[in-house]
């Protein structure tokens, strides 16, 4: 689950809210100084947050929709070698570093 390619700043920011608050995920990865920090974009710390949340309710495509904001990827969106890993959370940037 990441940012979609049309999504907006504002719901980029309502969807790091809601995954990262009453949602439940642990974004502490994508906080200054984490491992996950960068690249420091709102649509990577936005897919990281969505990514999150979604593995974290069971990886169902309703759990990946964030107001039409995301999309579910069936192969690895990846462009660039940056790997972050967290305790049970595995995010591969899709944004160069």
């Amino acid at each position: 689950c990441v940012a979609g390619p049309g999504a907006s700043e504002e719901d980029l920011r309502a969807a790091i809210g809601f995954a990262c608050g009453e949602g439940g995920a642990d974004c502490s990865a994508i906080q200054e100084g984490q491992p996950c920090f960068g690249p420091d974009t709102l649509a990577a710390h936005a897919s990281y947050a969505m990514n999150s949340y979604y593995q974290l309710h069971g990886r169902n495509y309703w759990n990946c929709f964030f107001n039409a904001s995301a999309l579910v990827t069936a192969t690895n969106p990846s462009k660039c070698v940056k790997i972050c890993s967290t305790n049970t959370i595995r995010y591969v940037s899709k944004f160069p570093p």
